[in-house]
């Protein structure tokens, strides 16, 4: 785990939420498990096998001379989470977690549930996506959006805040629609977003009556039982885009699944949608560098006729 301390000897103090350390890149052999985000003031380990308590408190000594070097005023909060064979253990080793626990990046604010399951409220390895929307929307003033598998709808308020003239966020969850109200509100956005709280297979004449849109962004989970399977499912939403999608609109697709490369959703684009055009792919947070790029998050940019 030399890697892991390492980077948090060279760590800065950051003010926004971020990566700190990939093992899952595959960058340094043997710390594969590890991964260290900053979402301040805490830091969050997770690992994906079991470790030995000596190893976490190598992990908690190397936090604190660090912090005492960077801020000697400021107390040491962190959590451990460890993911295995299904199961999710999450504890507070130091500190405390603040409540409501609030992060930024680029300024944009988000409420966090660092304690609680596995997905803490913010994908950090989406990063780019979010500065891609932020950009197409400020470069296209008044554009409908359709936000699909929102979650707590940080494409909204990035789309909003940008100058999106209304967002469509749909999800299964409302619990997770509910943050993304929240976060709606910490940034001061008051119009502007709807939030449907419905399965989007049994919902698309409720959304295509609501288009067309000129950006459709799919962020679905890879595999979530009994609602979707990236491996047969993605294949419905790309046959729908055509008909969501305004002349010359964007459709944003998303994949996090290690074992279905970029030639997964090209292929079946290809084959489902062939009036759309591949743009480009956009590139991961430098943080989350992947000796095996096919493995790692897949966002890739199609454009509508027109």
């Amino acid at each position: 785990m030399q890697a892991l301390l390492n980077a948090i000897a060279t760590m800065d103090l950051s003010h926004d939420a971020r990566r700190v350390f990939h093992g899952r890149g595959g960058r340094y052999p043997g710390c594969e498990h590890w991964a260290l985000d900053a979402y301040p003031p805490v830091w969050v380990l997770t690992s994906f096998q079991p470790v030995a308590v000596e190893a976490l408190a190598s992990v908690h000594a190397a936090l604190t001379q660090r912090l005492q070097q960077l801020a000697p005023d400021q107390p040491l909060n962190w959590v451990f989470q460890c993911r295995h064979e299904g199961r999710t253990e999450t504890r507070l080793m130091a500190g405390s977690v603040p409540e409501p626990h609030v992060v930024t990046e680029h300024g944009t604010r988000y409420r966090l549930h660092v304690l609680k399951g596995q997905n803490h409220g913010l994908f950090l390895d989406m990063a780019e996506g979010r500065q891609w929307v932020r950009a197409h929307a400020a470069a296209h003033p008044g554009l409908k959006v359709l936000n699909l598998f929102a979650y707590t709808c940080a494409f909204s308020v990035v789309a909003l805040q940008a100058g999106a003239r209304q967002v469509v966020n749909l999800d299964m969850s409302q619990g997770a629609l509910a943050i993304g109200q929240q976060n709606h509100q910490l940034n001061v956005l008051l119009a502007g977003a709807s939030f449907l709280a419905h399965d989007v297979f049994s919902s698309w004449g409720k959304v295509t009556r609501a288009g067309p849109y000129g950006l459709v962004i799919l962020d679905p989970p890879s595999y979530q039982k009994g609602s979707f399977v990236a491996s047969k499912d993605y294949a419905r939403l790309m046959r729908r885009l055509p008909a969501l999608l305004a002349p010359g609109g964007r459709a944003l697709l998303c994949l996090n699944a290690p074992e279905l490369g970029v030639a997964f959703l090209q292929d079946q684009m290809q084959a489902l949608a062939p009036g759309l055009t591949f743009e480009q792919r956009l590139a991961n947070p430098a943080a989350f560098e992947d000796v095996a790029p096919q493995r790692a998050l897949k966002v890739l940019v199609y454009r509508a006729p027109g």
